[in-house]
């Protein structure tokens, strides 16, 4: 079978980037800054999952060694008016997600957290250990005014660099290096308001998993969710959005990150994924259990528990 050429035209779900803007008494702000990168702040605490801005092309990817970018990452802070993180925590340790989590961390004085391929990283990044700290499975951390729950998952099939990092990873390096690792479903409460998100980076879960904690938002990874059959798609819903009983998701890991983020944001194109096909199922659960889906708008500090 001939692959199918071209890519989703964004432009069908222009009328889904709805959520709302963040207001000068909101109690926690989140602004998406492409694929599973997300920041979350009350203006006193913050955090960022991944911290991925270097987005090297497809050609150094495929065929090269690449390192941190240090240009785009810090164009990338700056846009986002992001200075000072307590922490960052890759979503799981593919290029894609952990590739810049040191540099940022160094740039904003955070700690990295994660499992051991995460400190594994962030030690062949030159991260102090002080500043690396691995996580318990369960159990919650408090950064600030923010606490977090890591709760293992999976990644989406095909994984195609599964496994394990055993040794430091150097800063310049190829993708092979950048084994999965733990996949997170990364949980957090703000301890002043009792809002809670789920940022689900990756489109895998583990049935159960999520039993017990509760998420009004979510921030739900659908890469490769449209090359998957209509059972596992269904059972990814249910068991992250479903399950923590979320009322609005917001649509993440679904542009092109072998382009720079100041670059018109794309789609992934149909080699890899189908986002037509990921909308009209998604919608369709969306509209059953009665949660209002949604898509991100790149730079803008928003405020997905209100509403429009």
């Amino acid at each position: 079978m001939r692959a199918r050429l071209g890519r989703p035209d964004l432009a069908r779900w222009a009328h889904l980037a709805d959520v709302p803007v963040a207001e000068e008494g909101s109690a926690l702000r989140v602004t998406w800054l492409g694929v599973s990168t997300v920041h979350v702040t009350d203006g006193t605490s913050s955090l960022l999952t991944d911290g991925f801005f270097s987005r090297p092309n497809l050609l150094k990817v495929g065929l090269g060694r690449f390192a941190p970018d240090a240009a785009r990452i810090d164009e990338a802070l700056l846009l986002a008016d992001v200075d000072r993180l307590d922490a960052v925590l890759p979503v799981h340790t593919h290029y894609d997600h952990v590739m810049d989590s040191a540099t940022v961390a160094l740039r904003t004085a955070a700690v990295v957290v994660g499992g051991s391929s995460t400190a594994q990283v962030a030690r062949g990044h030159g991260l102090p250990e002080s500043r690396i700290v691995t996580a318990t499975p369960g159990e919650p951390m408090t950064f600030g005014s923010l606490e977090v729950t890591l709760v293992e998952g999976t990644h989406c099939p095909p994984d195609r660099y599964p496994g394990v990092v055993e040794a430091p990873v150097p800063r310049r390096t190829g993708v092979r290096a950048y084994r999965c690792g733990e996949a997170w479903s990364t949980l957090v409460r703000h301890l002043p308001s009792g809002r809670r998100l789920l940022v689900q980076g990756s489109a895998g879960c583990v049935p159960g998993a999520l039993e017990g904690h509760s998420a009004e938002v979510a921030y739900l990874g659908v890469g490769q969710l449209g090359v998957q059959d209509e059972a596992y798609t269904q059972t990814y819903w249910d068991e992250t959005v479903g399950r923590v009983g979320a009322e609005r998701v917001v649509v993440v890991h679904h542009d092109d990150f072998f382009r720079p983020l100041t670059a018109p944001m794309r789609a992934l194109p149909y080699a890899g994924d189908d986002l037509g096909v990921t909308m009209e199922r998604l919608s369709r659960y969306a509209e059953r259990d009665g949660v209002r889906i949604s898509f991100p708008t790149l730079w803008q500090r928003s405020d997905p528990w209100l509403e429009r």
